[in-house]
Parts: C-alpha cells; structure tokens; sequence
C-alpha cells in the first residue's frame, strides 16, 4: 500500500512539473507578420496599403527637409533604422550632420495604423499622428521634430523616462496616458502595435491587446491635456489631418511593417 502511494505521488508530482513547464513556456504574441512588410488579401480587401515597402523611403521625407536626413535613416534587413546618434559620422566639414524626425507625405484624420518596433537598450523613441508640420516647426526649439500624439516606443527597463510615470513608458499616450496590461516583448524582439484614431476618439494597442483608449472631447483628457508638457502650445489637441512621424531621439530604433487604412 504505500508504494502504491508513492508511486501515485510520484506519478502526480512529474503532472505539475509537466504542467508548470507548460505554463512557463512562452506564448506567441499576436499581430507580428510572419512575412514583414506585405499585405494578405483580406488585408487589400478592407482598405490597408503599407507606408513602408521594406526597401526605399518612398513616401517619406525628414520634418523640415526636401529628402531624408542623411546618415540618420536607413534602411536595414526590411526596417526602417534610426542610427544612434553617437554613430553618426559628422558631414564632410567636420560637424554633426543635421538630424529630423521622418514623416510621411501623405496626411491622414480618420485611420487604423499598425506597425512593429523594437528599440536597443536603453533606447526611446516613438511614432507620432495628427501632426502639422507647420505647427511643428513653427515652435521653437522644436525645429526638425514633430508635435504630435505620440505612441511611446521605449525600452522600459533601463529608459529612465519610465520612471517618470505610467504615460512616459512604452506604448503610452505619451505624457498624457499611461497604458493598462501591457505584454511587452524583451529589447531586440519586435513589438506589434496598433493606433486606431477616428471621430475625437483614439486607441493604442500593443501586441495584440489593447492597452488604453480617450476621448479628445472628454473632461478627463481635457485635465490630463492641462497637466502636461503641452498645455501651452496651441492647436497641439486639435483634430486634423496629419502625418504620421518615426521619431529621432538619439537612440537606435526599427520600424518595419507600417501598415494604414483609412475609416469611414
């Protein structure tokens, strides 16, 4: 009887060893493109076209510039890649060469934007909508950098801008509106994400979840809207159409699979 009964521990402690490790395996993240940069047929049918072609910057130029910021942008394995500014070399006069944030020609109000990222460590960045190139560059110091709603994009381990509160972290709204129940994939590994902004109301999803919702039209993102940074710049809150911004920040980040459809 009690080597029945061993045997029967035994037998059930190797079954919650074998479910622990089930459990412990990883689960795949949803959204990311098993072919980078296409588009399915059930995609062309509801209205998607790709902003980026994995190979050329066609239908993109720098805030403020004729073509893209030289030694800034590039393009690496199918990816738009923001080259760390520290790995710049400087222009053939010997100085820094001049860096922006990398905007699409097309404007865009009602619309469904999804894209993948990762960053390196210790990297920020973001992508930018409902942003007006001349309000932008029409407010000192901004210059070659967009103002904008921003989709945080950020490594949220060693950014010091994490500790700065839910909305400076990845995928927030940022310093507007941090997100909830967030999965978010370790540095090096693409990120799938989503922007839904129609009407006055707007979405951010991460990796198949979304993570936070607004109203531009609601008392509370009226108070969120008067406690951050960009209280003071008016027009910032107004709905339009904008383009849609890869942020430069200084730090190395990918951008690949930039996908749009517009609402109705």
């Amino acid at each position: 009887m009690k080597l029945k009964l061993i045997g029967r521990s035994l037998a059930l402690g190797a079954l919650l060893t074998l479910a622990a490790g089930i459990a412990a395996v990883p689960q795949p993240q949803a959204d990311i493109a098993s072919t980078p940069n296409t588009l399915t047929p059930e995609e062309r049918a509801q209205g998607w076209r790709l902003l980026f072609d994995g190979a050329s910057f066609a239908g993109w130029r720098g805030l403020g510039f004729e073509g893209v910021p030289q030694g800034h942008w590039t393009i690496e394995d199918g990816a738009i890649h923001k080259i760390a500014d520290r790995d710049v070399p400087p222009g053939p006069d010997g100085k820094p060469l001049p860096v922006g944030d990398l905007l699409t020609l097309a404007t865009f109000r009602d619309f469904e934007l999804a894209f993948e990222w990762k960053v390196a460590p210790g990297a920020n960045s973001g992508v930018k909508y409902n942003v007006s190139e001349e309000l932008s560059r029409g407010t000192p110091p901004q210059g070659h950098a967009a103002l904008g709603f921003e989709y945080q994009v950020l490594d949220d381990d060693l950014h010091e801008d994490a500790r700065n509160g839910p909305n400076r972290t990845a995928a927030a709204l940022y310093d507007l509106l941090g997100p909830l129940g967030k999965r978010l994939r370790p540095v090096g590994e693409y990120n799938a994400a989503r922007i839904v902004f129609r009407g006055s109301r707007g979405e951010h999803w991460l990796n198949g979840q979304k993570v936070l919702e607004f109203d531009l039209g609601s008392a509370d993102f009226a108070a969120r809207l008067a406690a951050s940074k960009f209280r003071a710049i008016a027009g910032f809150a107004e709905k339009r159409s904008g383009h849609i911004v890869l942020q430069a920040h200084g730090d190395a980040v990918w951008f690949r699979s930039l996908k749009i459809r517009v609402l109705k």
